[in-house]
């Protein structure tokens, strides 16, 4: 069967350097860094005492009081996110086949406050079970493509992925096959995740995995700098929302940029540290590229996992010069997390979505805080240090790599008739 082509018609961003596409872009453009102390808890005996938080962000300025309150935080900034997506998109669903339009969703933790939160009234209380008959619609993963789903009654294909930071992109992926193989419609993909708290905070340290450069958080990502000392936790959620060709042509849609590969592979090597000599990240880029039926020498952009960890940036960085060879040195190279910190599962998602506005517009965001190279992430390469570029990009690609060994990658092409 010839398969069918999927163009990206819907965009919305909720994010620490920006609540809205057009804030989040202008944050990455600019080199703005969404760190800062963090506001939500006490965190005088925790090792890190920053993240990436959002800003000026009110559930209520959203959603009703009542209903806000039946949500973990990772629930609503899913919801929010994709209202902006789907007025971006300018949806009318009841103009259109429900039956064929459906929700795949990624996180990679999911409601980890509500759990934190209830579990703590529980222990701290007399042994007497009071939970919250919210409790478990409010922490369960999947329940967030169950209310979009309700919120907008859409009956396609309607489920949730989970590969730890690879989850949305996993979700994309997913969403992109049942498309092309004629299944679907429509389907609104993307990710959140909300774990600026004590049990994230305090898990994340316990692993030394974060960044403790309390000194000076606005800095602390520093994703290939010879310096960094781990990843800064970030919040939100991305929403894409991948439409059939013809479908969205039909309805007159605007076209942002055309998906057209997805890669998954395994580092089989350790539960969080990556593959010494990026074997996994290399496959999985290889992986995509065979999907999408290019070469090494179409890909212009490349937004990395880049995660600001010791091991990791090392791991990624030598897999593209093994895969691209001498292109890696054409290509432009960038981590948006040195601006938006790691938003684990939801990273895939707006990261993406940044691979897509930099096809949209030809502009490559930078990789902020970097001050020193580092002689094994192969300083040749060009990280797009500091300084967005400005160039003509016919592809790039986005990499997602989570704990467990789990890899992801999708390519975005300028859309063509």
């Amino acid at each position: 069967m010839e398969l069918k082509r999927v163009v990206v018609t819907g965009l919305g961003a909720l994010t620490p350097i920006g609540n809205t596409i057009p804030e989040f872009w202008d944050g990455l453009v600019n080199g703005v860094s969404g760190a800062g102390p963090i506001t939500g808890f006490d965190t005088s005996k925790f090792k890190t005492k920053f993240a990436c938080e959002l800003k000026n962000f009110n559930a209520e300025d959203f959603l009703d009081k009542k209903e806000a309150r039946k949500l973990d935080p990772f629930v609503q900034y899913a919801i929010v996110s994709t209202d902006e997506a789907v007025k971006d998109g300018n949806f009318d669903f009841s103009q259109l086949d429900t039956n064929r339009i459906g929700v795949i969703w990624g996180s990679g933790i999911g409601g980890f406050k509500t759990f934190q939160d209830e579990m703590k009234n529980f222990f701290l209380g007399d042994g007497t079970p009071r939970i919250n008959p919210f409790f478990i619609p409010k922490v369960i993963i999947d329940i967030v493509p169950g209310h979009i789903s309700i919120k907008y009654g859409l009956r396609g294909p309607n489920f949730a992925t989970v590969s730890a930071c690879a989850s949305s992109t996993n979700a994309m992926i997913d969403a992109y096959n049942y498309i092309r193989l004629n299944m679907c419609d429509v389907i609104i993909s993307g990710g959140s995740e909300a774990i600026i708290n004590e049990a994230g905070i305090g898990g994340f340290n316990a692993m030394h995995a974060l960044s403790t450069r309390n000194d000076d958080p606005k800095t602390a990502s520093r994703p290939f700098d010879k310096d960094r000392d781990g990843f800064v936790a970030g919040e939100g959620a991305g929403t894409i929302i991948l439409e059939e060709l013809e479908h969205a042509k039909k309805r007159g849609a605007k076209i942002y940029a055309e998906l057209v590969g997805g890669g998954m592979s395994a580092d089989a090597n350790h539960i969080t540290a990556p593959h010494p000599q990026g074997l996994g990240a290399r496959m999985v880029m290889q992986n995509a590229l065979n999907d999408a039926g290019l070469s090494t020498s179409d890909i212009d952009y490349i937004n990395v996992h880049g995660t600001s960890t010791p091991l990791g940036d090392i791991s990624e960085s030598r897999a593209i010069v093994d895969l691209f060879g001498e292109n890696a040195y054409k290509l432009n190279i960038s981590s948006t997390k040195s601006m938006t910190g790691h938003l684990l599962g939801a990273a895939g998602a707006i990261e993406a979505i940044a691979a897509i506005l930099a096809v949209k517009n030809d502009i490559v965001p930078p990789t902020i805080n970097h001050f020193n190279d580092d002689p094994e992430c192969d300083p040749k390469l060009n990280f797009t240090f500091n300084k967005a570029q400005k160039r003509t990009i016919r592809a790039a690609q986005s990499n997602t790599f989570g704990f467990g060994g789990h890899n992801a990658s999708v390519i975005f092409k300028k859309y063509e008739e």
